[in-house]
């Protein structure tokens, strides 16, 4: 049991590394070269990425269900097994609009497991590890995303060249290799750890947390869907330049979660939202400035505040919430896929009626950004 406890939070880290990482986030080098090889437009591409972000809100919703029902490790194998799946039938290329209907139920199932480990993962790992490691642990838990999108970043382009088909299979059989070595290290807290409710049954509303958390969603979707296209059909970029955009995404990504939860102990929870939304409006200036170096100083900038928030509002989530940081994550996750899943519907349609203009999505992404750090400003230090 203590070594299962110890290798707990590489465990749920590698289940981010698949629901988040390679689910989601693989994705975005794939967009241009499907609209390349003709599977789908532009418009459909980003369709499909909205589709991804509802299902992560269905999952975000219902994982909380699904591990009280099935227990924890059941729901984060039933989470490892759908995205394997999802990555499999996209495989199957089909014609017209039943092509964009059997991707777009595939990348909605896909983010519907996502959202289930996002759920559960992070709580979990926290709940079984001493309280002195929490703050790393979900530091480590969170970096899965990250080491997810530096692993997709460099899998595509040789995966690339066995064809789209040959792409996703690859993927999908990546993603069962990772399950069947992490398995037998899942976290299996007490349910009350997870899913029950403090004594008292109070949970914080902590309103500046949720809105600071939402809006930096919101924001960030533009470039965690648009940013390789935006840098190989806005920029001109190509071959290794381009590769590297999504290999940055990650790096910056890892980066940012490793210290998040750190500075969450450090700083307290408000001031390192806030540090975040620094970068992230920075991260997103940056697409809006010509050439294809600002691309490149964006991605590092963005994997930096768009993964690694996640791993700052687990830690203010523990911090306010304490014995209902669970269900206060719940909660913010519930939330934070809303809010992509809104904007990812939107900023599909907003790319399509401008002629699928980068600056359109990247601009409204950074009007978004800093709503997102006013929020982080906002009240004082008892502010929730």
């Amino acid at each position: 049991m203590n070594a299962r406890r110890r290798l707990a939070p590489f465990a749920g880290a590698g289940a981010l590394l698949v629901g988040i990482g390679l689910a989601r986030f693989a994705y975005v080098p794939i967009f241009p070269a499907m609209v390349a090889a003709g599977w789908v437009d532009g418009g459909g591409a980003g369709l499909l990425g909205a589709c991804n972000l509802t299902g992560y809100l269905l999952g975000a919703l219902g994982g909380r269900g699904l591990g009280r029902r099935l227990g924890v490790p059941r729901a984060l194998d039933l989470g490892m097994a759908l995205a394997t799946l999802a990555f499999l039938a996209c495989a199957l290329r089909l014609d017209g609009a039943a092509a964009l209907a059997w991707l777009g139920a595939w990348r909605g199932l896909a983010g519907f497991a996502g959202g289930v480990l996002m759920a559960l993962a992070g709580p979990a790992v926290q709940a079984v590890v001493p309280a002195a490691r929490r703050a790393a642990a979900g530091g480590v838990v969170m970096s899965g995303v990250a080491f997810g999108v530096v692993l997709g970043g460099s899998l595509v382009p040789p995966l690339l060249l066995a064809g789209i088909s040959g792409l996703w299979i690859g993927l999908g059989l990546a993603s069962l290799a990772v399950w069947l070595v992490l398995r037998p290290a899942w976290p299996d807290p007490p349910m009350a750890e997870t899913m029950g409710t403090p004594a008292g049954g109070q949970v914080p509303r902590a309103t500046r947390l949720l809105a600071t958390y939402a809006l930096a969603a919101a924001g960030m979707v533009a470039p965690m869907v648009y940013l390789a296209d935006l840098g190989a059909r806005g920029r001109g970029l190509e071959g290794l330049a381009l590769a590297m955009i999504w290999v940055l995404f990650g790096l910056g990504g890892i980066a940012g979660t490793l210290t998040g939860g750190r500075l969450v102990g450090w700083l307290g929870g408000r001031r390192a939202m806030m540090v975040w939304m620094m970068v992230e409006v920075a991260a997103l200036a940056c697409t809006l400035l010509p050439g294809g170096a600002a691309v490149l100083l964006a991605a590092p900038l963005g994997g930096f505040s768009g993964i690694g928030i996640s791993a700052v509002a687990l830690g203010a989530a523990r911090e306010q919430a304490g014995s209902a940081a669970g269900i206060l994550w719940v909660r913010a996750t519930a939330l934070f896929a809303l809010a992509q899943a809104a904007t990812g519907f939107a900023l599909a349609a907003l790319f399509k009626a401008t002629g699928e203009s980068h600056t359109a999505v990247f601009g409204a992404g950074l009007g978004l950004a800093v709503l997102a750090l006013g929020a982080s400003m906002i009240g004082g230090k008892k502010a929730g």
